[in-house]
This record gives structure tokens, C-alpha cells and sequence, in this order.
């Protein structure tokens, strides 16, 4: 059975409204701990410092979320768009008003440094924003008929329940631009948010039922993954499953979506390559260089893994990158530096086997290579040159702020090399040569492709990788088409 609410969570001291902070999942308009009654610990990784606990719900509590979002879905999706729409648009300015108490969450329980959690909370909100005047658009579509005396039709409807599993990396993003397709589309939501952040999504939650989002319509459920999802999985009333995280765990997916058939959108690992040809505009390629390896402490599947630098330019790239990443700063996220903590012990033992097998190989260490003195989950920003093709950072995501310098001659190389990898989410080309970013582009399989820049994600543009990196794209128009159904309607008057 389901507890009341005993109130907010008091982890988080700094905060202007500290009822953001809730220490309980949120089920069909609920503030609920769960039949057992179990926790969680959420701590900083910045210092290991306990921030809370937060309600550790179980298999039947899942189910019992399912319930609710099943229940809900049938009002919802009968709402008229443009009401459903009106909602998302009051979060939106929910999320906008409370934007410094979300950012400051974030840091606290992820680690990113402030301002890229502000950052973070506004490209979340923005996905609201969007969807919030995509929720009118999926129109009936008239075509015409190849029948005498028939009238035919398109119609979108929504799928029904869907389940939202987000990761640490951006805990309010991804939730926002999965749920607010979903929700614009007419599907009820379930959402699991990692265990290492879940109080991002509960304070989406709280947000959320202010601005007046009917009772089971959006749910917050937290505890251990394989036993909440894993009951969403079995269940055939959960039809479209959206998840970000590991192509690991998204193979998993795949394989238990296969008894139900369900919608399945997965945004899965990358391995970006960065390209540098000898027409690039150095300083320009340096400076983007520094953002796409090391936002987000390079734990981002968009960071940029492996560089790829012509050699007539290689040694002067290398000289001026590694200059400007041991220049970054390091520290504890709330103190605004370049660079944060790492989430967990496991990810910064993963850089330092990065580095070990790469120096045994035969790379050279430019800068870092070592944890950081601002604590046990630092990790200093570290730039490798001449990296073998056979070293495991050259194929493994390293998720980290390590980054691996290859040379090549010719630009058939450079694109073969970027392309041998399972992944394919995104990829990075520096060149002023309009016919050589042209072929470059084409030539390359990745589901993005960033010319002379490192930011192009947003809400009008469908995010999404080729191979193993996913399938579906979320964000953009394209984002609706996992959570929404087309029927074919032919009609004789006669």
C-alpha cells in the first residue's frame, strides 16, 4: 500500500523553495515512500556528503504507477490538444521561475558546475516550451483516395502509456524532452530517473502538478531500475519505452520489448571523432576542441572521444590543447569551475585504465593523466598524443576528461577511422573546404554531423544516433512519432 507524504526532503539548505527537494516518488498525484518503505542514498559527489534519502519503490509500486498512468490515459488523450498544450506551457514557465533552485539541485546530486546546470535547466524547459505548441499539430490528414465514393484519412493517435528511463548525465533534460513529446502526443507517463540523481525529477514533478497536470498523467517513480523497469517491461499496457543511457542496457531493452512489441526509443552511447583537417581555422578548432571533450566534465555520449588531426597541423593542435585543458579548473561544482566530479568511483577507475593502456601502448602524456587534489572523484583533464588505433580509448566511450590525439595523411583515412566504431551519434569536422565538408559529411555515419562548431542540439532538431548508438530520434516534430499511432480511416457514405 502506498504512504502518505511526510513532506519535502531537507538535504538542500540553500535552496529559496526547499518543497523542490521531495525525498518521495510521485504516483498518481501522490507523494508516496512505497509499501516497504524503503530509501535510497543520494550523495554529493563533489564532497560524499549525504544529501537525502529518497523512497526506494519496489515491483509492485511500479505497477501500481502503471495503474495510475494506465487509468489516466483515456481523459488525457480525449483532452483537446491545445489544453494539453496549455499545461506544458505553464511548466515551462514553472521551470523558468524556480530555474536557480533546479540548477542548484542539479549540482548538488550530479556535480556539473552551476553554470552548466542553469544551462541545462533552460534547454530542459525549452523542450517544454516546444511541445507545448507541437501538442495542436498531429492533424487528421485528408489524401486522396485511389477508391470511388471513399473519403480517406489519416489520423494520429497516441500510443498510450509510455515509460521515460533517464540518466545522471542531464537528469532534467532528458526527462523533459522524452516526457514533453509524450505528453503533447496524449501518452500518459512513467518516468525512472537514475538513482545516482533523482531529485532533478522530482522536482520536475512537483513543478509539473502545479501547473496543473492531472492526477497519474505524469509519474516519478525511483528505486532500483531492473525492478521497476523490469516490471514495466513484462507489462503490455506499457507501449512505447524511451530510454538514454548504455548501449549495454539498451541491447536489454531491446530483447524484453521484443514479448509486448513495444514503441522503443533508445539514445544509446557515442564515440564522437573530431576531425581537424590542415585548412581548419586553428583557433577556432581548439576553442570548440575544449568544449567538446571536457562540458560536462566529458561525461556526455556528444563528448568528443577521439581527435583526429591532419599532421601538417598535428603538433601545433596538440601544443595548443593541451595548453588550454590544463588551464581548465577544477572543482566542486557549486564554486563555478570548468570542470566538476566525477558521478562515481567506478567512472574515475575508467580513466585511469584509459590512460595506463594507452602510455603502455605508446602514447604521450601532454597534461594531467591523474586524479585531482580536490577530492577521491576529481580527475585531472588530460590530453594524449599519439594514440595508437589499437589502444582501447580508441573504441571504448571513455565518458571522462581524457582525450586521445591521433594523426592522419589523407582524408580518406580520417573518415574511415572515424567510422570504425559501433557507435554513431555524432561527429565533429573542422575544415573551411566547402567540397571536403560536403563529401566528409556524407561519408560519415553518424545520425549529426557539426561543422566548425560544437553545439547544434535544441529543441527543433531531432537528437539521435546510427548503429549502436540508437534508434528513434527524440526533440523536433520527430520526436511525437514513437508516442503516436497512425490510423487509416476509409469511409463510404453510401
Amino acid at each position: 500500500m502506498l504512504q502518505p507524504d511526510p513532506g519535502p526532503a531537507r538535504g538542500f539548505p540553500d535552496l529559496d523553495r526547499p518543497e523542490l527537494a521531495r525525498g518521495l516518488a510521485y504516483v498518481g498525484g501522490a507523494w508516496v515512500a512505497g509499501a516497504r518503505r524503503a530509501s535510497l542514498s543520494v550523495t554529493d559527489p563533489a564532497t560524499g556528503a549525504t544529501l537525502g534519502e529518497v523512497a526506494r519503490l519496489d515491483a509492485a509500486d511500479a505497477c501500481a504507477a502503471l495503474e495510475a498512468a494506465h487509468g489516466a490515459w483515456g481523459a488525457w488523450a480525449a483532452m483537446l490538444p491545445q489544453d494539453r498544450g496549455a499545461i506544458l506551457r505553464r511548466w515551462f514557465e514553472a521551470m523558468r521561475e524556480h530555474r536557480e533552485d533546479l540548477a542548484r539541485i542539479m549540482t548538488a546530486e550530479q556535480g556539473k558546475p552551476i553554470s552548466e546546470a542553469r544551462g541545462e535547466i533552460d534547454y530542459a524547459a525549452s523542450f517544454l516550451e516546444f511541445y507545448a505548441e507541437e501538442a495542436r499539430r498531429p492533424n487528421i490528414e485528408g489524401i486522396t483516395s485511389h477508391l470511388p465514393d471513399a473519403e480517406v484519412e489519416l489520423w494520429r493517435e497516441p500510443v498510450g502509456v509510455a515509460a521515460l528511463i533517464t540518466p545522471w548525465n542531464f537528469p532534467s533534460a532528458m526527462l523533459t524532452r522524452k516526457a514533453g513529446a509524450a505528453l503533447a502526443a496524449g501518452c500518459t507517463v512513467l518516468a525512472h530517473p537514475a538513482s545516482q540523481t533523482p531529485y532533478s525529477a522530482l522536482a520536475l514533478a512537483e513543478l509539473g502538478e502545479r501547473a496543473g497536470l492531472p492526477a497519474g498523467v505524469f509519474n516519478v517513480v525511483t528505486g532500483d531500475a531492473p525492478e521497476i523497469v523490469g516490471a514495466w517491461m513484462q507489462d503490455s499496457r506499457v507501449r512505447a519505452v524511451s530510454f538514454t543511457g548504455s548501449t549495454r542496457v539498451g541491447r536489454l531493452l531491446y530483447a524484453r520489448g521484443a514479448d509486448t512489441i513495444k514503441r522503443l526509443v533508445l539514445e544509446l552511447g557515442g564515440h564522437a571523432p573530431f576531425l581537424v583537417f590542415e585548412d581548419a581555422d586553428m583557433d577556432r578548432a581548439v576553442a570548440e576542441a575544449v568544449k567538446a571533450k571536457f562540458a560536462t566534465s566529458g561525461q556526455d555520449c556528444l563528448g568528443a572521444n577521439r581527435f583526429l588531426v591532419a599532421r601538417a597541423v598535428h603538433d601545433g593542435f596538440c601544443a595548443r590543447f593541451a595548453e588550454a585543458a590544463a588551464a581548465l579548473r577544477v572543482g566542486a561544482g557549486a564554486d563555478d569551475p570548468d570542470i566538476g566530479p566525477l558521478i562515481d568511483e567506478a567512472a574515475v577507475r575508467k580513466q585511469e585504465e584509459h590512460v595506463r593502456d594507452a602510455l603502455d601502448r605508446g602514447a604521450r602524456l601532454l597534461c594531467g593523466g591523474a586524479r585531482h587534489r580536490a577530492g577521491p572523484l576529481f580527475y585531472q583533464p588530460t590530453v594524449l598524443a599519439d594514440v595508437p588505433w589499437d589502444a582501447r580509448i580508441m573504441h571504448e566511450e571513455t565518458f571522462g576528461p581524457v582525450a586521445a590525439i591521433a594523426a592522419f595523411d589523407t582524408e580518406a583515412e580520417a573518415v574511415a577511422r572515424a567510422n570504425d566504431t559501433e557507435y554513431g551519434l555524432v561527429a565533429y569536422l573542422h575544415t573551411q573546404d566547402p567540397r571536403r565538408i560536403y563529401r566528409a559529411s556524407r561519408a560519415m555515419r553518424f545520425g549529426m554531423v557539426a561543422v566548425n562548431r560544437t553545439k547544434v542540439t535544441g529543441a527543433p532538431i531531432p537528437f539521435g544516433g546510427m548503429k549502436q548508438s540508437g534508434l528513434g530520434r527524440e526533440g523536433s516534430r520527430l520526436g511525437l512519432e514513437a508516442f503516436t499511432e497512425v490510423k487509416y480511416v476509409c469511409r463510404d457514405w453510401a
